[in-house]
């Protein structure tokens, strides 16, 4: 990293070459300003955001900046005594926790401001980085080559990944940082200055997270109290109403497992809910009545995956739901020799959204006969989308052989097993069961007659069907654009 008297040099330099093109063009803006208002706060309505740069080697603070130019040196300085080189690993991470000290009082414009320092003061040296490059395109088939690629990869390591790893030290650094990453995520689309933090942080997560470093528990009523807490307060697809509704979940014939972390022992960072069962599930609603009786779990032939949960919105992106369902299978076999059968009960989330924006070309499928029979159906001819989407908004009303259902079944079918979007199923649900070697198996009517499952999905309800023998095929397949379907799902999207 450069030394701070040259950086300021820099900076000045360049604020003292664009003062006046700037002053120029903002000088009409300021003269119309209301007399009641400042200068500063004139100033940053008309400029552009300052980089960090510019604003430590300033004066005085513009009026959208949360930490003034002192205060932005003394927090800079801060964290660059977190990676001096001559503090070890033990004080780096004492000195990076009273850094977190701070950051846990500051406001969110605060906080926002070390993110910036990170990004942008901590980034790596671009002319390290391009002398490297050029070595290695020179050392391209020759004895050198290896050396070349070694000096290269350092080069790619920014100060920035120091700084991080020192924040990791601390009893509660892994902690902070997947909590701070949380904190960023939903600003990145507005403040892309943000992003290389952001990425970085993402790329070590994904090596910090792997599953090889992961403990699979089973969560039963006789773990800790915190713990189930934290079950009642992530589950993400079945809320769960009651302590009588979460031991109805962890009942004999269910059962709850749990990917965790050492550094984050009381914390699972994804959870599953099973229901062992003698065929697969076609409706949620059994399988969460508390006053259901449970099922002989020694004639169980079927393990239904009714849920699973991140838990970690900070870890978004790091993946570990294949490996999660891997493990569970494997310990569940080993448990339950009888099982021969592992599928999901699934939402299918973007289902109603995408009928909206797509009912239209959905209705141009049909030939003239299946369009007249569904004309007669929402009492008029020819159906438009607008008929089409009122009457399947009533559709746990429709009777099995309303042609309106059908039709739904059939638009169903296609959203899941033909749309896609970069290669990837445009279903969240559908792009993780699919993506981890499911195929979709089949739609079931009312599956979830909630007010959540119909908002979503008008109650539907699918089943993905995990083959082990197939998962690779399956992937192969979703990798060539085709989703993996059966027989049923297929028959539908080509009606």
């Amino acid at each position: 990293m450069n030394s701070t008297p040259e950086w300021i040099a820099r900076s000045v330099s360049r604020l003292r070459t664009s003062a006046p093109a700037a002053a120029d063009k903002a000088g009409d803006k300021l003269a119309k300003a209301a007399n009641d208002k400042s200068v500063t706060d004139v100033v940053a309505k008309v400029a552009a955001p300052r980089s960090t740069s510019e604003r430590l080697a300033a004066t005085l603070r513009r009026g959208q900046e949360a930490l003034s130019p002192r205060a932005l040196r003394r927090l800079l300085a801060d964290l660059q005594e977190v990676v001096a080189p001559q503090v070890s690993e033990i004080e780096g991470g004492r000195r990076a926790q009273a850094v977190a000290d701070w950051y846990a009082k500051a406001e969110l414009e605060e906080r926002r401001d070390m993110w910036l320092l990170m990004c942008e003061q901590f980034a790596p040296d671009a002319t390290r980085f391009k002398s490297a490059r050029q070595r290695y395109e020179a050392a391209a088939g020759t004895a050198e080559e290896g050396q070349a690629e070694i000096s290269l990869r350092r080069a790619l390591v920014s100060p920035r990944t120091r700084l991080l790893q020192r924040f990791a030290v601390f009893p509660e650094g892994m902690r902070f940082l997947v909590d701070m990453r949380a904190e960023i995520l939903p600003l990145l689309k507005a403040d892309k200055r943000l992003l290389p933090l952001d990425a970085e942080l993402e790329h070590l997560f994904s090596t910090w997270f792997d599953v090889a470093f992961l403990e699979l528990r089973r969560l039963s009523w006789d773990s800790p109290a915190s713990l189930l807490e934290k079950l009642i307060k992530y589950e993400a697809v079945h809320d769960i109403r009651s302590w009588a509704d979460l031991k109805n979940r962890l009942d004999s014939d269910r059962r709850c497992y749990g990917f965790f972390h050492p550094r984050l022992p009381g914390e699972p960072l994804i959870f599953v809910e099973v229901a062992l069962v003698d065929k697969i599930s076609a409706s949620i609603t059994p399988l969460l009545d508390e006053a259901a009786a449970p099922v002989d779990i020694t004639r169980a032939t079927t393990a239904i995956f009714y849920s699973i949960s991140n838990t970690q919105t900070g870890l978004r992106g790091v993946s570990f739901g294949d490996s999660l369902i891997k493990h569970v299978v494997e310990t569940l076999t080993a448990e339950f020799p009888r099982l021969r059968t592992f599928a999901t009960l699934s939402p299918i989330p973007g289902l109603r959204g995408w009928l909206s924006k797509h009912a239209g070309a959905m209705l141009e499928r049909l030939d003239d006969k299946r369009r007249a029979e569904l004309g007669r159906a929402v009492g008029f001819e020819p159906p438009q989308a607008t008929h089409l989407l009122g009457a399947i908004d009533k559709a746990l009303e429709l009777d099995a052989k309303s042609p309106v259902r059908q039709v739904l079944l059939e638009c169903a079918a296609h959203y899941l097993g033909r749309e896609l979007q970069d290669g990837k199923p445009v279903d969240p649900v559908a792009r993780f069961h699919l993506g981890n070697g499911a195929r979709v198996e089949r739609l079931n009517w009312a599956g979830d007659p909630s007010s959540k499952g119909l908002k979503q999905s008008y109650g539907l309800m699918v089943n993905y069907l995990y083959d082990i023998k197939r998962i690779d095929k399956h992937r192969s397949l979703l990798a060539q654009g085709k989703v993996p379907v059966s027989g049923d799902i297929e028959s539908l999207c080509r009606s």
